[in-house]
């Protein structure tokens, strides 16, 4: 059997950029991926296929990375734990990326199990977008032992030129992350309602865009998720579940920290009125449309 130095579980829009970026490098990668789509997409970047977690585990050489880069916590205790799991094939030594944005605590357990079977874990949730997960400029929050980091530095190098190393504790990289999307979530609503906002006032909207973009309101995602949908492109980059659960994740981790904001909880509300209003597999710059319709109410 073929070994490799890289697996990945999980080839979406971001993991799948990661495996083309690798792929780019040269970097053997085998990919475990329920949607025959990505599967397709990975073997045309250069990639092998394994069709379950164990397999991927499986192939992985001596002192291997598991990326996880699947949606939530359920989906990544599936990957690890579940009917072919990757963990039963794992071998103490080899290492697991968590990529996905979930619970702080759910990071510390799942990483607590690994440990138990002598697996590393590297806490590693992602920002940025596909495009600068393919180029390579995309943010990784790092948080793990000093070791292991510098054990895979080649590998993370590759996949991300804004490395930020959090701290050595597990858990860590999760909670910077939701702190970063519950700010996202807070700014993409403010963008999609003073664009609202300036439509009712009469003003064209890219030439408004243009204006904030280079003055004191300009926020990365308000720009990006705004020209797309004030072009009506809703084509899912990433859908609006996603912020949905990263806002309502960063809400429940502030309560549990004793801390009630003034505008986490509001936009958080928001995603989730996106959702049952019927958005939630678009672009999460259907928002606009969401507040155009007077809908999307926070308070």
């Amino acid at each position: 059997m073929r070994r490799y130095p890289v697996a990945v579980v999980g080839a979406g829009n971001m993991g799948g950029a990661m495996v083309a970026r690798l792929c780019d490098g040269e970097i053997p990668v085998v990919v475990c991926d329920i949607d025959p789509l990505r599967q397709q997409q990975a073997l045309a970047a250069g990639a092998s296929l394994a069709d379950t977690p164990a397999l991927a585990a499986a192939m992985l050489g001596e002192e291997g990375l598991l990326i996880v880069c699947v949606v939530d916590a359920d989906q990544s205790r599936s990957v690890l734990f579940g009917a072919a799991g990757a963990a039963d094939r794992l071998l103490p030594g080899q290492t697991v990326m968590l990529c996905p944005t979930i619970a702080p605590q759910d990071t510390e357990s799942l990483a607590t199990a690994l440990s138990e079977r002598g697996i590393g874990c590297i806490d590693a949730p992602m920002s940025g977008g596909p495009a600068r997960a393919r180029d390579g400029s995309m943010s990784l929050m790092l948080a793990g032992s000093n070791l292991l980091l510098a054990r895979h530095e080649t590998l993370l190098a590759r996949l991300s030129s804004r490395r930020f190393f959090v701290s050595e504790r597990v858990g860590d990289g999760a909670r910077t992350k939701l702190v970063n999307n519950l700010l996202a979530g807070i700014n993409l609503v403010g963008a999609a309602e003073v664009m609202v906002l300036a439509e009712r006032l009469g003003l064209d909207l890219p030439a408004t865009l243009d204006v904030i973009e280079q003055s004191s309101g300009q926020s990365w995602i308000g720009s990006d998720r705004m020209r797309r949908a004030i072009a009506g492109d809703f084509e899912p980059r990433a859908h609006v579940t996603l912020l949905e659960k990263d806002t309502r994740l960063a809400v429940e981790t502030a309560q549990a920290a004793g801390f009630d904001g003034p505008l986490g909880a509001s936009a958080a509300a928001v995603f989730a009125q996106a959702h049952a209003a019927g958005m939630a597999d678009l672009d999460d710059g259907a928002l606009l449309t969401l507040l155009r319709a007077g809908r999307g109410q926070s308070h």
